[in-house]
């Protein structure tokens, strides 16, 4: 059995610190090492205890939970660190900077007036968080693309880049995104696993950061060169063709794989719509949406990319697709934007 993972609890109430510590005892090969009231007892802590995963409350009466990860950014910490405070539920703004600053994942404190039933839902939710976050059985680079003869050349000119991701995504997109040049020909649609309330600020903050208008999409908008449309939170997202021009909708339609919007959605769409003619980009992220998707985006011949495994937050969505050969290339996070760019230009 590996070692246990090592959990440091950070929050200004007495009461949640000692129910999260005693539902951490709870969940099997975890440690809780310590507690602290405030970012500063924190960092102090993290030097110390060597924790693996840090649950970190967003306000504090000293340092908060933003500046927190800031300075374990700084310090280049292996620690992880998953937000876990009341102000998520009404403060999407917070916990998106939280996310974007580096925080692996985010749980809401449950909030009903049943401890029994509250215990309950932070039990089931820091389980799937830890679960998550534990190492993946092999993080060996993945294979490359195999040869296939279902899967034909990728297209000559590509209309569209596509990009799907999970947990760990909005840091992923905090670096891909503004690596684009502002003239970037294509458009870009991106599926990120979320709630709905936090994807509009999410699109913000994106946008802010990036030389590219970056905005939540909307039904019935036409894809535009330089633009990057971000899936709204619980609605999934599809391109179709209307007049002859390719389109976004939005749509109801039923959670695959758990999840609304879906990667998977996306890419066949795109698949039908844009004949396959893009790039496909699959970000870190838990699971295996995005497999399905891409199988279906080879045999029209689009390309590829699946992020590697060593700048991955959770190396699954990207692993399921390297693993069964999909993948033409997987390249680590930092070279995804100029990579994309070079094919782009080869047009």
């Amino acid at each position: 059995m590996p070692a246990p993972l090592r959990v440091l609890v950070v929050d200004d109430s007495a009461l949640y610190r000692q129910l999260l510590r005693n539902v951490l005892r709870d969940i099997p090969n975890v440690e809780c090492v310590g507690a602290a009231k405030g970012g500063t007892e924190a960092l102090e802590m993290v030097d110390t205890l060597k924790p693996d995963l840090l649950t970190l409350d967003v306000r504090m009466p000293d340092i908060d939970g933003i500046e927190v990860l800031r300075e374990l950014r700084k310090r280049r910490s292996s620690a992880k660190a998953l937000m876990v405070s009341s102000l998520t539920a009404s403060g999407a703004q917070v916990t998106t900077d939280a996310l974007l600053e580096g925080a692996f994942d985010f749980i809401l404190k449950p909030a009903g007036g049943d401890a029994c039933v509250n215990r309950q839902a932070l039990h089931a939710a820091l389980v799937e968080k830890i679960d998550a976050m534990r190492p993946s059985v092999d993080v060996k680079m993945a294979k490359p693309a195999r040869s296939n003869s279902e899967l034909i050349q990728p297209s000559a000119r590509f209309e569209a880049v596509v990009i799907g991701t999970s947990t760990g995504g909005p840091v992923a997109l905090r670096e891909v995104l503004p690596a684009f040049p502002e003239d970037f020909p294509l458009p870009i649609l991106i599926v990120q696993h979320m709630p709905a309330q936090y994807t509009h600020s999410l699109a913000e903050r994106l946008n802010q950061m990036s030389p590219l208008e970056v905005v939540e999409a909307c039904d019935g908008m036409t894809l535009e060169a330089g633009w990057a449309y971000l899936a709204p939170g619980g609605r999934h997202m599809k391109v179709a063709r209307r007049a002859g021009k390719p389109v976004i909708q939005i749509c109801d339609d039923a959670p695959e794989h758990g999840c609304r919007p879906a990667v998977d959605v996306l890419f066949r769409s795109v698949a039908d719509a844009l004949a396959g003619k893009v790039i496909a980009v699959v970000l870190t992220g838990m699971g295996r949406d995005g497999l399905e998707g891409c199988r279906q985006l080879k045999q029209r011949g689009a390309f590829v990319i699946a992020e590697h495994a060593d700048s991955c937050v959770v190396y699954g969505m990207p692993k399921a697709v390297a693993n069964e050969g999909l993948a033409d290339c997987v390249v680590p996070l930092d070279q995804i934007a100029s990579n994309i760019v070079r094919r782009v230009k080869r047009q």
